[in-house]
């Protein structure tokens, strides 16, 4: 069978009257909602350092905990929604199954280094509590690919879904795609105002350090 048939015979095999597909996409559009809501409310509020008693780095890591958790029922949710889809044999075959180990490997890739090298406060939105990093980090994965998180999550829901052999799966995939695009819409332009505000508060800074300088030289 060839890709345009197989096509043509997945795109129809998605059971949209189980509830299990709903749930799952609740779940997918939810959790971004939730970080974007709970963060923004942080940065302007600080709600979250005050039940840490003023402390932002335990509020920053009882956050992640939470993007975390929420992170293992959403790929649990799909995990057991794909099941319960009907499958389609004519993506059984060596490409498309060798094309989803690729998409699972270097998605994973994606993740793993970027958390490592972002660290906890980097990757579950430090900055919205103050813990901001000293430059824009350059080295792989960002030096390829500018959302590697996001991508790469992505990508290894594509890659489970080929594997799975579920059409279901690729449209949950398409959603999460589409999702984290409209979150990149909100994060993008407000972490950018964030480092700009500290920017002009280091640049005031020192343009007060120089004119207390340049007064003492006076006198």
């Amino acid at each position: 069978m060839d890709i345009l048939h197989c096509y043509n015979d997945s795109r129809l095999k998605v059971d949209w009257t189980d509830n299990r597909m709903w749930v799952c996409i609740a779940s997918i559009i939810f959790n971004p909602t939730f970080w974007n809501i709970v963060a923004r409310k942080e940065y302007r509020s600080k709600f979250i350092t005050r039940i840490f008693n003023g402390n932002g780095l335990y509020g920053c890591y009882a956050l992640a905990a939470t993007i975390f958790t929420l992170g293992l029922i959403r790929d649990g949710l799909f995990k057991h929604a794909i099941d319960n889809q009907p499958q389609v044999e004519c993506m059984n075959t060596l490409p498309i199954q060798t094309l989803a180990w690729i998409l699972f490997i270097v998605g994973n890739a994606f993740v793993l280094s970027s958390m490592w090298v972002l660290g906890v406060t980097g990757t579950y939105l430090g900055d919205y509590f103050g813990i901001l990093m000293d430059e824009r980090v350059t080295s792989f994965p960002f030096n390829v690919n500018d959302n590697p998180m996001y991508n790469g999550t992505v990508m290894i829901f594509l890659g489970t879904a080929l594997w799975s052999l579920s059409p279901a799966g690729i449209y949950l995939s398409c959603i999460v795609h589409f999702v984290y695009r409209v979150a990149l819409k909100f994060e993008g332009p407000f972490t950018t105002n964030i480092y700009n505000k500290r920017e002009e508060e280091r640049a005031a800074s020192k343009g007060t350090k120089t004119s207390k300088a340049g007064s003492k030289k006076d006198q």
